[in-house]
């Protein structure tokens, strides 16, 4: 659970942040449901055509089976489709929203949604959950929390980061 103080929410350790956005493909809304943990890395991206219970079941299910374990808190805004599919899967108490604690999420759909706006739009759902989730891939090989480390640090992560680029490149 959260500890508050001064009526600020401090996320824990091993906490996922989830959220969706909304696309417009083809005329037709889809909503981009996407999960972060607490350093802002993108642990799973779907892209459905509901925003019900039954879409969050499946993004919780998805997350919960890759990641292995059940994080320490989910941090989610107000959507009432989240505390319904946390009700189904008896984790209702590791739940958090209200503040600005969903920021981490948030800041996550900034590139979709500058792609949004330049018109440079999906055809489809499908080609959209590709191309996002190879984004998401890379985004996460190069995202270094530069505010904890120094820069003689930050440049070997960098060059480890270039290295294992061009391995996979390569292959």
């Amino acid at each position: 659970m959260p500890r508050r103080s001064g009526g600020a929410v401090h996320a824990l350790q091993n906490a996922g942040h989830l959220d969706e956005v909304f696309l417009r493909i083809g005329g037709r809304i889809h909503y981009l449901w996407r999960a972060v943990d607490d350093e802002g890395e993108v642990l799973d991206i779907i892209v459905q055509s509901r925003r019900d219970r039954k879409a969050a079941l499946k993004l919780l299910r998805r997350l919960l089976k890759r990641q292995g374990y059940v994080p320490d808190a989910i941090v989610t805004d107000r959507l009432r489709s989240y505390g319904a599919a946390l009700r189904d899967l008896n984790l209702a108490d590791r739940h958090v929203t209200g503040g600005r604690s969903n920021n981490r999420a948030e800041v996550s759909h900034q590139p979709t949604r500058q792609r949004e706006r330049q018109r440079r739009g999906f055809r489809s759902p499908g080609s959209a959950q590709q191309f996002l989730a190879i984004h998401a891939a890379v985004y996460n090989q190069f995202n270094i929390q530069r505010h904890l480390i120094s820069r003689r640090t930050l440049k070997t992560f960098r060059a480890e980061a270039f290295a294992g680029w061009r391995a996979v490149v390569a292959a």
